[in-house]
């Protein structure tokens, strides 16, 4: 890009990650859309950034404190340049927050988009990489967003000063330091993008409440028992290798599909945060719901991530239903048929 382009848009998918058994290494990119609509402003011009949508009432809009513009600081830091250029930028924001859609990891590809476009720095998307896997730690997350479609990835091991700098804008939690923090190594994080039928889409079910990711976190053991290795450990990886191909082929084959979302590394333990959850992997299946091929807790939680081939409305009721029987007084929720997206974050210019 050169300063000759006033405007520019980036979008960002929202995401999934932890699909199935997939715990840490699977992710995919919904059709659900960050936005920030940029233009450059005159040469000693203040920012102005504007923001709706979810979390409008809530997202701080001061350049070092939003996730987006912070991490765009630290990415110029690293090349020498200590501010944002001039420029008006509105954020839309469709991602609940706080819900299992990726929400702080689309903010953070966008934060990553924004510095090079702004800055005119020229990165490639596998450098774009590297930027968002040192503030936003889960590549499952970042890579969809990033470069779209179903992903399995992994971070390759660092020496703890290459993770560790104190200046670094983390997403859990952020913080601020240093004016120039050390530029990032290459390869930080490795990923391949996975075939996905486009028969299946994703039936997301957005229940009105929070877990955040620290949280759900806390909840899993520190360690597994040998016992629990052989159980758990093995359990998903047999699966995990049958679902990354049954995801791309057609027919559907939805009990296969079923069978291999199975979990017993992170849902188990995270049932108590989620109320009906453990019911609703029980009884939400291909035999008692046409149309379902699998069910699985969406990122942390605290959505509820249905893949169907048909009847959207009626499986996305029956979940709800679950989530109102809930005691006291139930809980309410939304829902959103999404489609899986192939392209990733882009950024649009204009003149």
């Amino acid at each position: 890009m050169t300063s000759q382009h006033k405007k520019f848009k980036i979008s960002v998918p929202a995401t999934s990650a932890n699909i199935g058994p997939g715990f840490d290494v699977l992710g995919v990119a919904f059709s659900l859309y960050l936005t920030l609509d940029c233009e450059r402003l005159p040469e000693g011009s203040p920012l102005q950034m504007t923001y709706e949508g979810e979390g409008a009432t809530s997202v701080p809009l001061i350049a070092e404190k939003n996730l987006i513009t912070k991490t765009a600081l630290y990415v110029l830091s690293t090349y020498g340049i200590q501010s944002l250029p001039p420029l008006k930028i509105h954020v839309t924001n469709p991602i609940p927050l706080g819900r299992g859609l990726g929400s702080s990891g689309s903010a953070v590809v966008a934060g990553v988009l924004l510095a090079n476009a702004a800055g005119n720095l020229g990165m490639t998307n596998d450098r774009m990489l590297d930027y968002c896997l040192m503030v936003e730690r889960h590549p499952d997350n970042v890579a969809p967003a990033l470069f779209g479609g179903f992903v399995a990835s992994f971070l390759r091991e660092l020496e703890p000063e290459e993770l560790e700098p104190s200046s670094i804008p983390r997403s859990e939690p952020t913080r601020n330091g240093a004016a120039q923090p050390p530029t990032p190594v290459t390869d930080i994080g490795h990923y391949i993008q996975l075939g996905w039928t486009k028969e299946i889409k994703a039936i997301a079910v957005i229940p009105d409440f929070e877990v955040a990711t620290e949280d759900a976190r806390a909840v899993l053991p520190s360690t597994y028992e040998r016992a629990d290795k052989s159980r758990s450990g093995i359990y998903n990886l047999q699966r995990i290798a049958v679902l990354t191909t049954a995801l791309s082929q057609t027919p559907v084959n939805a009990d296969l599909i079923h069978k291999a979302m199975a979990d017993k590394v992170h849902q188990p333990y995270r049932n108590s945060l989620i109320p009906g959850m453990s019911e609703m992997l029980v009884r939400i299946t291909p035999k008692t719901h046409p149309g379902v091929v699998g069910i699985c807790l969406s990122g942390a939680g605290p959505t509820i991530l249905v893949l169907a081939t048909e009847n959207f409305d009626q499986i996305a009721a029956a979940v709800q239903e679950i989530f109102m029987r809930q005691p006291n007084g139930g809980i309410k929720s939304v829902y959103k048929v999404l489609d899986v997206v192939h392209d990733g974050a882009q950024t649009h210019y204009y003149d």
